[in-house]
């Protein structure tokens, strides 16, 4: 089953065809999507994000979409960056940049104060139809400082008290079993891969 990913965010992307490596599901990238309306996230809550852009997109295509809302969530900020994560430090922002602002904003935070949640809504659509919505999450707390090469976004300062490192430091297929996205994902593998043969066309 050949699945549309309603992004342009690299790192997303390669997540998502490494979870679904064996599931019988094919990630790959909306065509021509930087050409296409864009979607304006500006509802407030991760899973609204999700389902709007995956219905918006899937009216683009013959396949079916999948549109993927997540962030890092601080309770001690009031819940900042949360939908904004991509864009906290400003619309165009780095992953880098948006790091370093969360660090400078939870420099005098201490003990449960640093803990935080990454939360992911995943939402599947075909020709402007709603098919699933999933959401999961993983807790940690906010490191003091960047760790790690690899991942992306906020993983470098992402402690999981669960293994006693970032989401940076840990390979790849460690970080999936893991992290909010691959929880939600295998959500999404067990309603869809059942109904393969009888996805409505």
């Amino acid at each position: 089953m050949k699945i549309h990913f309603a992004s342009s965010n690299s790192g997303k992307l390669r997540e998502y065809r490494e979870l679904a490596e064996g599931s019988q599901l094919e990630i790959e990238l909306l065509p021509g999507i930087r050409e296409l309306p864009p979607f304006e996230e500006s509802a407030p809550t991760f899973a609204e994000n999700a389902l709007g852009k995956a219905l918006h997109y899937s009216r683009y295509t013959n396949e079916i979409v999948l549109g993927d809302d997540s962030g890092l969530v601080v309770p001690a900020l009031g819940g900042a960056p949360g939908v904004r994560s991509a864009r906290y430090a400003g619309p165009s922002a780095t992953d880098g940049a948006n790091v370093q602002k969360l660090l400078r904003e939870m420099k005098d935070k201490k003990g449960g104060d640093r803990r935080a949640r990454f939360v992911c809504a995943i939402a599947i659509a075909f020709a402007g139809r709603a098919l699933v919505i999933a959401s999961d999450f993983a807790d940690g707390i906010i490191a003091d400082e960047p760790r790690g090469a690899s991942g992306f976004g906020y993983d470098p300062i992402f402690y999981s008290t669960d293994i006693g490192r970032t989401f940076s430091e840990i390979p790849p297929e460690a970080k999936n079993r893991l992290s909010h996205r691959g929880k939600a994902f295998l959500k999404v593998i067990d309603y869809l891969v059942p109904m393969n043969s009888s996805i409505p066309r």
